[in-house]
C-alpha cells in the first residue's frame, strides 16, 4: 500500500512542470522528461484550443477535467474526482472553500434563462489567507482579443501587474505569493507555498458556445470569466464549501451519479455577503484547526478518457 501511494504521488507531482498552454498544441517544458521534452502535442477534442501536458505520461489533457477544477457554467470536479454543477445565482457570492487557514469565495455573473435558473459563470474569486486578501477577476469585455490581457489581480487592495509573456513572474516576499504567466496573456499560475496553488485563465463565451447552449450572448458583453484549477496543501478535516467539502475525509457525493448534469444544491448555506466575507453558514476560516491534515491534495491519476469526467475511472 505504501508503494502504491508513493507511485500515485509521483504521478501527481510530475504535473508541477506541465507544459505551458498554446493555441491547439502544448509542449512539455521539463527537460527531466527527455522523451517528451519540447514535443508538440495536439490538444484533446474536449479542449481543442487550450490544454496542458503531463510530462510523465507525455499526454495532453484538459485542465477542466482534473480534481479541483471550476470551469464553464460552473462545472466543478471535486477532490473525490466526481464532476458536478453548482449554478448559484448571478451577481451573488458563494463560498467555494473554507478552512481555518484559507477561505475562497467566488462572484458569479450570468443571464436569465428560460429553463428556470440563471446561466452563471465565476467572474472573480476572493482568497483570504492569514491577514491577506487576494483578488483574481476577469474584466468586462465586449470585443475579445486573444493578445489583450483581461485578468485583474489585486493583493491587499493594491493592483498587481505581471509583465506580459509566458514565463514572466511576480513575487511578494511579505505574503509568499508568487505569480507566473503560463501564456502570452490571460493565464497564470498563482501559488502560496504550503497552502494552495491555482491555475487561472480568463476566457470568453464564444458565439459558437452561445448558439449551442442557448446563452443568447450579445455583442455588448462576451461574459469573460475564469477557468480555475486548484491544488491544496494541508487542509483540515473540517474543510467545507462548494468545492472544499469534497476534500473532507469520508465525504460522499450527494449528486445523482449518471445524470447528464448532476447538480449540487445548497445556495443558502454557501451564500456569502461579499467577495471577502467569511459569513457563509459553512465558514471555517479563523476557527481552531482540528489537527487532522490531508496529504497535499489528492493524487492525480490519468487514465481512461481525457474529457467528460464523472468520477474516477481507474481500477487499481
Amino acid at each position: 500500500m505504501r508503494l502504491l501511494w508513493k507511485f500515485l504521488l509521483t504521478i501527481s507531482f510530475s504535473c508541477l512542470f506541465c507544459g505551458h498552454v498554446s493555441a491547439g498544441k502544448v509542449k512539455c517544458q521539463d527537460p527531466y522528461y527527455g522523451y517528451c521534452y519540447g514535443i508538440p502535442l495536439k490538444c484533446p477534442p474536449g479542449c481543442p484550443k487550450l490544454c496542458e501536458v503531463d510530462c510523465k505520461t507525455c499526454k495532453p489533457y484538459c485542465d477542466c477535467d482534473r480534481p479541483g477544477a471550476v470551469c464553464q457554467d460552473p462545472r466543478f470536479v471535486g477532490g473525490d474526482g466526481v464532476m458536478f454543477y453548482f449554478h448559484g445565482k448571478k451577481d451573488k457570492e458563494f463560498c467555494l472553500l473554507s478552512d481555518p487557514d484559507l477561505h475562497i469565495n467566488g462572484h458569479f455573473i450570468g443571464k436569465m434563462s428560460s429553463k428556470g435558473r440563471d446561466f452563471t459563470w465565476v467572474q472573480s474569486i476572493g482568497i483570504l489567507f492569514g491577514p491577506n486578501q487576494l483578488y483574481i477577476g476577469a474584466s468586462k469585455v465586449s470585443d475579445w482579443h486573444d493578445s489583450t490581457d483581461y485578468m485583474h489581480i489585486q493583493l491587499n487592495g493594491h493592483d498587481v501587474t505581471v509583465p506580459l509573456g509566458s514565463g514572466e513572474t511576480w513575487l511578494s516576499s511579505e505574503t509568499g505569493v508568487s505569480i507566473t504567466r503560463v501564456g502570452p496573456a490571460n493565464a497564470i499560475v498563482l501559488e502560496v507555498a504550503g497552502l494552495f496553488k491555482v491555475r487561472a485563465r480568463v476566457v470568453p463565451i464564444t458565439q459558437e458556445e452561445s448558439n449551442i447552449h442557448g446563452y443568447d450572448i450579445t455583442t455588448d458583453d462576451c461574459f469573460a470569466h475564469l477557468e480555475l484549477g486548484f491544488k491544496f496543501s494541508s487542509l483540515s478535516s473540517s474543510v467545507n464549501g462548494v468545492l472544499g467539502q469534497t476534500y473532507a475525509p469520508g465525504y460522499r457525493t450527494r449528486v445523482k451519479m449518471g445524470a447528464p448534469m448532476p447538480i449540487m444544491g445548497g445556495n443558502d448555506k454557501f451564500s456569502s455577503s461579499h467577495l471577502f466575507s467569511t459569513d457563509c453558514a459553512v465558514s471555517r476560516f479563523g476557527s481552531k484547526p482540528d489537527g487532522l491534515e490531508l496529504v497535499d491534495d489528492l493524487p492525480i491519476v490519468i487514465c481512461g478518457g481525457n474529457s467528460g469526467v464523472h468520477g474516477m475511472v481507474c481500477k487499481r
